[in-house]
This record gives structure tokens, C-alpha cells and sequence, in this order.
């Protein structure tokens, strides 16, 4: 049980440096990344070494860093104020009608995408400064993005769902086909629960329609600002690359899958910076010294982001070689308990892994255990498996390690600490509790 001991002290940690010390998110990360290494005993330094070392090789570590990047750049420009300006002539008559659409559009976003810290990026990047122009906290609009990434595993057809389903298939549990219905719906009641959260919070926080004022006709908005939709553009073109027919197609002609061979999360940033430049390239510097000042001016954004990602992922390596997976497993297996309350401890489980682990590194872990415990408790096995990928999809909101969490951080330019919260407290604990109502038989699927 070192392991699950281990888990615990490193929230312990990190919950004593940041709130009752007070000091910030990145030493926070560091210091539970060291405490957790300890648990290693004389392999201490080999399994810290390698932690480190695999996790500046996650693709996350350079997306939320190029979104950091691409907000400064944007900021120095007017083309995302311009696509704000017709947005608001759009929608900002409504009350929280930012808050809103970032929901739905993270739901639309996850549906095709399904990678958690891309749907986060690709929203959010659009959605956090408009929700801020719109008066919304930085970290409420940060934490409305990053609460919304897991949408990308309660839809279908998400790796996260191959993954589990592949290794009940070969036992004969459930297939492909038997789930997509289901998980479909469980999305679509965990969408709801959002926008329900969505309604609170703009009640609770007294969020107003923009004024009017503040909100140009559709008709000139769209004349000053239409080029500036041309940043959808970043999002759109790798997805037709590596999904659906197009990506089948152009697989075909160049003899490589380009599902595989393109990363969603490198390449959106890398599409939206430069056409971000070419839109913006009449209010960016010429000379080289006017480069160098705008560089130096992006430098500070990139510190508390980046050692708290480097650390989050390195830490969740440390544990995975502790063998946190497996130690949990053991202690799901020797559960017995009535229905809902088995519903309760598996999602409990699930969520606690999904902290430092993805939730496609969860369901390899853990999955097909998780769907067995509740099947063994008279749960449909279509069922069980929904409430289990809706609990693992709590990844983006699950401090302190979800990168998504750090992703909208940088975009939202708030620290991560201040996010946690509103994290557990809208989106990780409601979405918990749907897995519970869907695995209980309360909420049909």
C-alpha cells in the first residue's frame, strides 16, 4: 500500500505548501514531487531522473507553453478582439451568454476531438478572453474551460473508450457497439450537469449581459472583424487531418496514417500562432530588437506553467513506477458493498487516479477491474462502463496534476492554485455524482 500512502502524502504536500504556506503552485509541485520520490528509497534519484526526463518529453508540456505564447501574441494585436466584438453582437445580450457557449463549444469541440488538454486549448483560447472582457474571474473562466475538457471522453469514440472496451471485449463483457449509445447519452447528461453549474454560476456571481454600449451591430462587428475567423482555421484543418474521411484519404494517397503521425494538441498551436502573425503582422515588431523586447516581455508567463507541468507529469510517472495502479486495483477487488455504494468507491477510485494518470492511462490501469466490481453489483455492463469512463473523464478537473488545468491557467494568465476550488467544487464532485446516479440506475442511459 506504499503506493496509495504515497498518493496521499503528495496532496498532503502540495495542500501545505500552496494554502497554509501560502507560496505558489510551482514550488508546491516541486516540493510534492521530491516527497514522492522519497517513497523510492535508494532508487530514489534513477526513478526521479527518468520521472523527469519522460515528462519534458509530453506533448502537453509543449502545447501549454505555445498557448501561453500565442495569448501574449494575440494580446499584442486586435485580431481576437475583433472576433470578440462579434461574438458579443452575437450573444452578449444574453447573461453569461461567454460562460455558455464555451460549455457547448467545449461539448461540440470534445466530440470530434476527445483529447482533454486540446479541447482546452482550442476553446479556451477563444472563450477565456471573452469571458474575462465579460467581466467573468480569471480563474472562474479559467475553471469553466479546463471543468469542460473531459467532455472529450464521455463522447464517442474517444481512444480512452477503445482502450476500455478493447480489453472487456477480449472477455467477452461488451463491444464497441454496445456502448455507443449509452456513452452518448451519459454525455449528453453530463453536458447538462455543466450548464446547470453554468446557471448557478452566473446567478452566484452576478453575471451581466455585455452593456450595451460595449456591443457593436452584427453587421459592422462582422465588416471591421470577419479576417479574425480565420483562426478557426487553426482548429479546423488538423482535425480534417487526422479524423474522418479526410484523414482516411489523404492516409491513402501519402502511404502514412496521419491520425497518428499529426498531433492535434502540437499542431493547433503551432496553425493559430501563425495565422495569428499574418493577421496581426501590420501591430507586431519589424526589427530585431523590437522582436527580443516582445520576447522578453513573454518570458515571465512561461515559469510557474511550465515547472508546474514538468512536475505534475514527472510526479505521476514517480508513482506509476511506485505501482499506484496495480495497489489500487488490489484494494477495489477486495471491496463488498451494496450498489450504490460500490458506485461511490469505484468512482472514488477512478477519480483519485485519474489525478496523476490521463484518463486513457486510468482505464488501461484500472478499467476493466472498475467495470467488473460494478457488473458484480448488478450493473448492465454498457452501464458500468459509461459511469466508469464519466469518472475518469474528471482528468481535466482534478487538481493538482490535470494538464488541462494548466493549459487554461496560462491562457486565463491566473495562478493554477486559484482554480482548484471551483475545480472540485463544480465540476470534478457534480460529474463524480452523475457516474454515481448513471451506475445506481437513477439516470438512464
Amino acid at each position: 500500500m506504499s503506493a496509495i500512502i504515497a498518493l496521499l502524502v503528495y496532496m498532503a504536500a502540495i495542500i501545505v505548501w500552496n494554502f497554509v504556506l501560502g507560496r505558489n503552485i510551482g514550488e508546491a509541485m516541486l516540493v510534492g514531487l521530491l516527497v514522492v520520490t522519497a517513497f523510492a528509497g535508494a532508487d530514489a534519484w534513477t526513478v526521479l531522473t527518468h520521472a523527469f526526463w519522460e515528462a519534458t518529453q509530453e506533448q502537453v508540456m509543449f502545447a501549454g507553453l505555445a498557448f501561453v505564447f500565442m495569448s501574449y501574441i494575440l494580446g499584442q494585436t486586435p485580431v481576437l478582439d475583433r472576433m470578440i466584438d462579434i461574438l458579443n453582437s452575437l450573444l452578449g445580450r444574453v447573461r453569461g451568454g461567454p460562460v455558455y457557449t464555451s460549455t457547448v463549444a467545449a461539448g461540440a469541440f470534445g466530440s470530434v476531438a476527445h483529447v482533454g488538454a486540446s479541447v482546452t486549448a482550442a476553446v479556451g483560447s477563444i472563450t477565456i478572453p471573452w469571458m474575462k472582457r465579460a467581466q467573468v474571474r480569471p480563474e472562474i473562466a479559467g475553471s469553466v474551460v479546463a471543468g469542460c475538457a473531459g467532455m472529450g471522453v464521455t463522447f464517442p469514440f474517444s481512444s480512452t473508450m477503445f482502450i476500455l472496451t478493447g480489453a472487456l471485449a477480449t472477455t467477452g463483457t461488451l463491444t464497441v457497439d454496445e456502448l455507443v449509445i449509452p456513452l452518448a447519452i451519459g454525455g449528453l447528461w453530463c453536458l447538462g450537469v455543466r450548464l446547470l453549474v453554468n446557471a448557478y454560476m452566473v446567478r452566484k456571481y452576478n453575471l451581466r449581459a455585455m452593456d450595451p454600449a460595449d456591443r457593436l451591430p452584427f453587421g459592422r462587428s462582422f465588416s471591421r472583424g470577419w479576417t479574425s475567423l480565420t483562426l478557426f482555421i487553426g482548429m479546423v484543418v488538423p482535425v480534417l487531418l487526422t479524423m474522418g474521411w479526410t484523414s482516411a484519404r489523404l492516409s491513402d494517397y501519402v502511404g502514412v496514417d496521419t491520425g497518428e503521425a499529426l498531433s492535434l494538441i502540437v499542431w493547433i498551436p503551432v496553425l493559430m500562432i501563425a495565422i495569428v502573425g499574418f493577421l496581426g503582422r501590420r501591430h507586431l515588431p519589424r526589427g530585431g530588437r523590437d522582436w527580443f523586447d516582445l520576447l522578453a516581455g513573454a518570458a515571465p508567463r512561461f515559469g510557474v506553467i511550465g515547472v508546474t507541468i514538468v512536475a505534475a507529469f514527472a510526479a505521476a510517472n514517480v508513482l506509476g513506477e511506485l505501482g499506484l495502479p496495480a495497489q489500487l486495483t488490489t484494494a477495489l477487488e477486495a471491496v463488498d458493498a451494496p450498489r450504490p455504494v460500490m458506485a461511490l468507491i469505484v468512482g472514488a477510485v477512478v477519480v483519485a487516479i485519474a489525478i496523476p494518470l490521463t484518463a486513457s492511462a486510468t482505464m488501461a490501469a484500472i478499467g476493466p477491474v472498475a467495470v467488473a466490481a460494478l457488473i458484480g453489483v448488478g450493473v448492465e455492463p454498457a452501464v458500468a462502463a459509461t459511469a466508469v469512463l464519466i469518472f475518469a473523464s474528471t482528468e481535466g478537473a482534478s487538481p493538482p496534476s490535470g494538464a488541462p488545468i494548466y493549459v487554461a491557467a496560462g491562457l486565463a494568465q491566473v495562478d493554477p492554485a486559484k482554480m482548484f476550488r471551483p475545480l472540485v467544487t463544480y465540476f470534478c464532485l457534480p460529474i463524480l455524482g452523475i457516474g454515481v446516479l448513471i451506475a445506481s440506475g437513477v439516470l438512464p442511459v
